[in-house]
């Protein structure tokens, strides 16, 4: 599974972070999130899909 975080729906709401923060962080400069890998490990891959359902933005996007 892969994950990225499309930079202009993010507003820094920091929900992905609180869900999957081996996965998220956010910019010490405006908050916005961005993933620190793009690979997720299989061991964190509901905490991922936690953060995309939690995104009030739909920012964060999943793919195979």
């Amino acid at each position: 599974m892969k994950v990225a975080v499309i930079d202009e729906r993010c507003v820094g709401h920091g929900m992905c972070w609180l869900a999957c923060p081996d996965m998220f962080e956010l910019s010490d400069e405006d908050g916005h999130a961005h993933a620190r890998h793009e690979d997720v490990p299989p061991e964190l891959e509901e905490a991922v899909n936690q953060a995309v359902r939690g995104c009030p933005e739909q920012a964060i996007v999943t793919s195979l």
